[in-house]
This record gives structure tokens, C-alpha cells and sequence, in this order.
């Protein structure tokens, strides 16, 4: 019996228009920058016929990316609501894979903007295994004082005891797939921000998520039992906006691109493999081909690297020692420079930097739940 898992960062799946950038410039889109908008009222109409003329596209896009995927299961981060994920998963979802993902399920959690974790799973496995949703639990409430998890340097970044932890939520899914109990932990970690007192943006938010990271490994631990939670079976999937590696680019089209392959000396992900807890799948693969997304801040920045992960507990693990995850990279953006040997066609439509299916990648693995 076996089940096919994915986790994808849709970027944005809103139902409803974001007018931020008439105040803060940084939310502004870059098409809009180019105009004199001479009132709010004009911003507004400005944006929802750019948001509107842009959105087909764009979905049609994330809706082939995850059809790829060939997924029973898959988990999502920036979903803004149920009617959201509804519209969607009807509108274009449905179209690409026909009878589809008919178990839907989100919460509100603490993101600003009002995009949070999803999972949408179909009633049966392909195999015809059935999926039965058995409860949700979010912990979106839990605090830094609650998990005894404040430190110093939280505080000099100017987060309070009192405050909650995760900027989204570890959203915890309990599930029977073929009669047979798995548990999703759904996350969507700090994203690395701006440059802050002396330090890069990683570094600067390094703190928060491996407070993140300490208390979903927390709340698994008291699941579970600490001395039996890594046997059971359960997976955290999502975007953890951190990375072990990155495969950094230089060079140019015209004389060719170079990578090369750098570790990081400190890395949220490492809590939670820490002792053999769980297995970040993607590591199977080649050191070169675990990315799931590229960053650039201009010639002088550029990197690949993984932000999006399957982490399967060790027990889950240890039952699936042969199962090498898939990262579908056809709905990348042309801008995105791939290592030779793994260039893959785009999905028709795709642009230079839009439309896109999203900056992320899925990760989808099949796994034996026997």
C-alpha cells in the first residue's frame, strides 16, 4: 500500500485584493511603481485589474505543478482561506486532474497577511486505499514562555516572552490511509528578512526558526512519547525558509555558469534531524539537484537551494529506505538558472519572471504505509 505525498508553496492564493503597497512601498508591485497613481482610490482600481490579469495565468501554472505531482495528498503554504482552496482547486485544479482533492482543510494562524498552511487530499489513494481525515489541531496559539523556548537573543530582536511562536502555524493533521494512522505536521517557518542589527537577513531571523523548529519537534515529542516519537509514523512538510546547503552561481550566460556547492555551519533543519529524529528525504538525492529554489539579489547573489522539505519521522523512514523524493521544476520562471544536465521544459506560459507557478518547487515522494 502506498501513498504519494507532496508539499508545495503556492505563493499567494488569495481571495481577496492586497492595497498594502499604497502605504508601504515595499508591497508595492513593480508595475504599479512605474505610473504617477495620483490617489488611493486610483491605486485600488489600479491593482485589482493588474491582480485580475495576472492571476489566470498564474494559477493555471501552480494547477500544472501540482497535477505533476501526482499526488493523494498535498500540503500547501500561503493559502488565505478554505474559499480560497475551494475556488481554486475547482476553478483550475479540477480541470488539470479531473476528480480531485474533494478534502480540503485550513486555519487562521498568525501570518500578517492572512496566508496560512492547507492540505488537500483526495478520497482514496490511487491504488484506491481510502484517505480518512480523522482531526486537526493547530498550535498557532503556543508562546515562547509556554515552551520554555525565550532566549537572549530573541529578546534583542524584540520578541517578548509572551509572544507565540510560529509566524503561521504547526498545523497538525491526524489521518488513516488504508486504516493505517499518519500524522502531518504542517509548517511554514520565518522568512529571512532584511539586514538587521549588523547581520544578514538569515542570520538576523536564525533565532526565530530554531525556536520553531524546537517546538514542533516539542509538540511531536509529547505526541508520541520523547523515547517513541521518532518510530512513529508521521512527516513535517512545508517551507522552512532555511537550508543546510545552497549550490551558489556565478559567471554569466554568454561565458558560462559555474556552482558550486557550500555547507552552512548552522541551520534551523538541524534540531530537528538532530539524533536521528527524522530524515530529510531530499538529501537522497545528488548534492547539486536538492534545490527547490533560486535567489538573486543581482549577479552578485545568486544561489539554489532547498526551502521546501518532506521530513519523515525515522521510523517512516527506516520502512521507505529506497524512496528518492521528486522536485518538479517545471513551472520555474525562465530567470532561474538550472545546473547542466537538469534543465526541464516549462510549462506553456511560463515567463522570464512571470507567470509562474510559484518561486517554489514541489516535493512529492510515494511512500509504503504497509
Amino acid at each position: 500500500m502506498s501513498l504519494r505525498l507532496a508539499t508545495f508553496n503556492v505563493e499567494n492564493l488569495m481571495n481577496r485584493f492586497d492595497f498594502s503597497g499604497y502605504r508601504n512601498q515595499l508591497n508595492e508591485d513593480r508595475t504599479l511603481a512605474l505610473f504617477d497613481i495620483q490617489s488611493e482610490a486610483e491605486y485600488k482600481m489600479l491593482e485589482q485589474a493588474r491582480a485580475i490579469a495576472q492571476s489566470d495565468d498564474t494559477r493555471q501554472l501552480t494547477a500544472l505543478a501540482i497535477a505533476a505531482t501526482r499526488a493523494d495528498i498535498i500540503c500547501m503554504q500561503e493559502v488565505d482561506n478554505i474559499e480560497a482552496l475551494k475556488a481554486f482547486e475547482y476553478g483550475y485544479l479540477f480541470k488539470m486532474v479531473g476528480h480531485g482533492y474533494r478534502q480540503k482543510y485550513t486555519t487562521a494562524g498568525n501570518d500578517s497577511r492572512g496566508i496560512d498552511v492547507a492540505v488537500m487530499m483526495r478520497n482514496e489513494t490511487a491504488q484506491g486505499q481510502p484517505i480518512e481525515f480523522v482531526r486537526m489541531t493547530s498550535h498557532a496559539y503556543v508562546t515562547f514562555e509556554q515552551f520554555g523556548l525565550h532566549t537572549p537573543e530573541l529578546a534583542a530582536l524584540g520578541h517578548q516572552a509572551n509572544q507565540r511562536i510560529f509566524r503561521r502555524d504547526c498545523l497538525e493533521i491526524d489521518l488513516k490511509v488504508g486504516g493505517v494512522p499518519l500524522t502531518l505536521y504542517l509548517v511554514h517557518f520565518k522568512s529571512m528578512g532584511s539586514p538587521r542589527n549588523g547581520l544578514d537577513g538569515r542570520e538576523a531571523t536564525m533565532p526565530l526558526r530554531i525556536a520553531e523548529a524546537q517546538a514542533v519537534r516539542r509538540i511531536i515529542e509529547e505526541r508520541f512519547g520523547g523515547d517513541h516519537a521518532a518510530d512513529k509514523r508521521w512527516a513535517i512538510c512545508g517551507d522552512m525558509n532555511d537550508y543546510r546547503q545552497r549550490v551558489k552561481v556565478s559567471g554569466d550566460a554568454f561565458d558560462g555558469y559555474r556552482f558550486e556547492v557550500v555547507n552552512e555551519s548552522q541551520s534551523c533543519l538541524n534540531v530537528l534531524t538532530a539524533g536521528g529524529f527524522c530524515e530529510n528525504a531530499v538529501e537522497r538525492r545528488p548534492e547539486m539537484d536538492r534545490w527547490t529554489f533560486y535567489h538573486t539579489r543581482g549577479p552578485e547573489e545568486r544561489h539554489l537551494c532547498q526551502l521546501d522539505y518532506i521530513l519523515l519521522s525515522k521510523g517512516l523512514a527506516g520502512k521507505n529506505t529506497t524512496a528518492v523524493p521528486d522536485i518538479i521544476r517545471n513551472g520555474q520562471p525562465w530567470r532561474t538558472i538550472f545546473p547542466a544536465g537538469q534543465e526541464v521544459d516549462r510549462f506553456p506560459r511560463a515567463g522570464w519572471d512571470r507567470p509562474k507557478a510559484s518561486d517554489h518547487c514541489p516535493v512529492a515522494i510515494t511512500l509504503d504505509m504497509a
